[in-house]
């Protein structure tokens, strides 16, 4: 940090969104750089991720895992930093370290919460291929949907930070791999460059016609990330003993009122009942302790050997956040969406 970066912007909750947030449910201020206490450090931001449960915490409500954002306050977001000033025994200027500023340029830290990231070439990684959102999709996939050889694998968000893991991990396990994602150049770039053996649109009005005729004999595991339209074509086709590991419902996050229709709980309910369906709900942030390892070993080799293929969708500036944000929401993005908020 030079003498002269005496201001930190920070992106803070305006007011809590009401359906799909807009600009105006953000703002960027400025507050002074603050100074490390004995056992603190710095922490310049690069890099920052935007992912879709961030919604969830915009809310009054917030989750079960983690309190609401209060207005006013940065919102939360995992970063790559770079220790700019350390008052901390483990850590040392210049350590390129795995946090969770949020949305701001600069941030205090006790050290508990950083991992450090050594010399990375691609820093930007450990928020997506390397980072939570592949954990996501490795965890989900391997302990929940356990997928074996020549069984069907539906993913949707296809070419997504956690689906497009997903979709070559079942790939890497001998499964049929079946992709939906929204317009043709994502469709094609699912089959073309992930392998994936078919992508369908999810906007086709058609979906389920499509999706039973690319699943003649049925889906053994569907990986849940988007529920809604997709969530009701899978739900016929899914196998007797299928298994759904469920990491977020994106289709939901804007609704303030019930979805409209008819109620699809009693239909879902028997339907898991009858074909002795294993649906499970999981938080990535409870395996880390047990699991992390294990998938870093996996994925680091995978990338090296090319046998999983990863994407960014990078926005230069803290001030775009809000609106690249906003079109995560809206499925704009192609492929893991970090905003590049400072230069290595």
């Amino acid at each position: 940090m030079s003498p002269t970066d005496t201001v930190n912007r920070r992106v803070v909750l305006a007011t809590r969104p009401r359906g799909l947030p807009t600009p105006q449910d953000f703002h960027l201020d400025q507050t002074v750089v603050p100074t490390p206490d004995e056992g603190q450090l710095l922490l310049r931001t690069l890099y920052l991720s935007l992912d879709p449960y961030m919604r969830n915490l915009m809310d009054e409500a917030g989750t079960s895992y983690a309190p609401p954002v209060p207005v006013g306050a940065p919102i939360v977001g995992g970063t790559v930093n770079r220790v700019v000033a350390s008052r901390h025994p483990h850590f040392r200027d210049g350590d390129l370290v795995l946090g969770n500023a949020g949305w701001q340029d600069y941030t205090l830290s006790d050290g508990k919460d950083l991992i450090p990231l050594g010399d990375m070439a691609q820093p930007s990684l450990a928020l997506g291929g390397l980072g939570m959102p592949a954990f996501t999709a490795y965890v989900g996939l391997l302990d929940i949907g356990q997928p074996k050889p020549g069984e069907t694998v539906v993913v949707a968000a296809a070419t997504g930070a956690v689906g497009s893991v997903v979709g070559q991990i079942a790939k890497l396990k001998g499964a049929r791999v079946i992709g939906i994602a929204g317009g043709a150049d994502k469709r094609r770039y699912a089959v073309e460059e992930l392998g994936f053996d078919l992508c369908l649109d999810r906007r086709d009005p058609q979906l389920a016609e499509h999706l039973a005729a690319a699943c003649p004999d049925g889906i053994d595991v569907y990986f849940e990330n988007v529920g809604g339209a997709v969530f009701d074509a899978v739900l016929p086709l899914l196998n007797n003993g299928a298994r759904v590991p469920v990491c977020g419902v994106i289709a939901h996050y804007n609704e303030d009122d019930a979805p409209a229709g008819p109620d699809r709980l009693p239909k879902t309910m028997s339907t898991l009942l009858q074909k002795r369906i294993r649906m499970e709900g999981f938080i990535i942030l409870d395996h880390y302790g047990d699991r992390f390892d294990d998938f870093r070993r996996d994925m680091s080799e995978w990338i090296a050997a090319g046998r999983v293929k990863l994407r960014e969708d990078v926005v230069d500036g803290l001030e775009h956040a809000p609106n690249a944000f906003i079109g995560l929401l809206e499925g704009r993005n192609f492929g893991k969406l970090v905003v590049r908020v400072a230069d290595v």
